[in-house]
């Protein structure tokens, strides 16, 4: 079965349950796949319906540290449990080690050698780690890397 078929199965078992924090998640993750889906005048593929759950994710973990800023501690929780709904449909998240590995690995293919060459480093490591990174700690560790 597809992503995006078990994402749907899943939302209907979830209406059955009446879990509601599930219900409102899928609904939200449908909808952006459907209009993902009718930008691209077509079916989406696996990768490009992670991708789209990537984008959903991270909204949800700006939000988190928006509303913990301000001190809005019941919105922050409730943003922790759509993306903990969220994060069982990407694939497991590489650790601290395995990223940078690929930002070596990514460096030394590109040859690289300083703050100038970052863009070129992160395609690469973003197109291998795709949906399987934090961007932002992938952007971290090129930055302290190529300093």
């Amino acid at each position: 079965m597809s992503l995006k078929g078990k994402i749907e199965k899943d939302l209907t078992e979830a209406q059955k349950t009446k879990e509601e924090t599930k219900v409102s998640t899928l609904r939200m993750l449908n909808a952006a796949l459907k209009n993902e889906e009718i930008k691209k005048k077509g079916d989406l593929d696996e990768a490009q319906v992670i991708e789209i759950i990537a984008r959903e994710a991270k909204k949800r973990r700006e939000a988190i540290e928006s509303y913990k800023a301000g001190g809005r501690g019941e919105l922050a929780e409730k943003e922790e449990r759509e993306l903990k709904v969220l994060t069982k449909y990407l694939p497991e998240q590489l650790s601290h080690d395995k990223i940078k590995e690929a930002v070596e690995e990514a460096i030394k293919k590109t040859g690289a050698k300083g703050p100038s060459d970052f863009g070129k480093v992160m395609g690469v490591v973003m197109g291998k780690l795709k949906g399987r990174a934090d961007g932002a700690e992938v952007q971290g560790l090129v930055k302290e890397r190529l300093g």
